[in-house]
């Protein structure tokens, strides 16, 4: 490959990439688990340049990727991999993936998109977002088996409507997407719900995390999460 994703191992289990010629404000983390019977790849970042191939499974290994929203910075490349899950709130616009629910134009009309041009010829004009209908619809409750881990699905609207984390109720490990992550948090998005994130932020204060890997800044302990949530919620009070 032509070296556009980095790569970091964070454990056995768990290595997190990213794209770090991409503008700041659309760079994403990309978080790949490998399990017992099968692999979790939670989002799958801009599209840009092919992800399958940085992906390290076993052949034959199963490999279930979840999305944990449809903005664009965490669907690019999910077109590219068999076994698609994503929120069923809106598990329609995955199949065309519309500008009005992936936000793409905002990084076509982006001043200076990329730090490093991907391939000759590239043009952030021409980026568009590969229709990637979903296999699988995620609600509240639901589960990700992957043999030795099992994931809960969690509803956690506010940065979206879709928005939805996976937590590891044994041991703690929480993939929380854009519902909280350390480092500033968006709310003012056209679909954006302050109200809904407010009771997110209050559920999160109560879910007993371990370690949280979100959907862009480093990872947090659950003490730096609840920490992230009352900053929050002090914020909106202050409007």
């Amino acid at each position: 490959m032509n070296g556009w994703f980095s790569r970091t191992v964070v454990d056995a289990a768990t290595t997190m990439l990213t794209e770090p010629f991409v503008h700041d404000y659309m760079r994403a983390n990309i978080w790949h688990l490998k399990g017992r019977d099968a692999d979790l790849l939670v989002d799958t970042g801009m599209g840009i340049c092919p992800l399958a191939p940085e992906i390290e499974t076993q052949p034959g290994k199963p490999l279930i990727v979840v999305a944990t929203h449809i903005h664009l910075d965490h669907v690019g490349s999910l077109h590219e991999f068999a076994d698609r899950a994503g929120p069923a709130q809106s598990a329609a616009a995955f199949a065309s993936m519309p500008d009005e629910a992936t936000y793409a134009d905002e990084f076509r009309t982006m001043e200076k998109p990329v730090s490093r041009l991907p391939y000759a010829g590239w043009t952030a004009a021409g980026y568009r977002i590969e229709p990637a209908p979903l296999t699988r619809a995620l609600a509240q409750g639901d589960m990700i088996d992957l043999g030795d881990r099992l994931f809960k699905v969690l509803h956690l609207p506010g940065h979206s409507p879709d928005s939805i984390g996976l937590f590891d109720e044994r041991d703690g490990t929480f993939f929380s997407g854009d519902a909280i992550y350390d480092d500033t948090l968006l709310d003012d998005l056209p679909d954006s719900d302050r109200q809904a994130y407010r009771r997110t932020m209050l559920r999160l204060m109560d879910l007993p995390v371990r370690l949280g890997h979100g959907g862009h800044g480093p990872s947090f302990d659950g003490n730096r999460m609840r920490a992230i949530a009352r900053g929050y919620l002090s914020r909106l009070d202050a409007f």
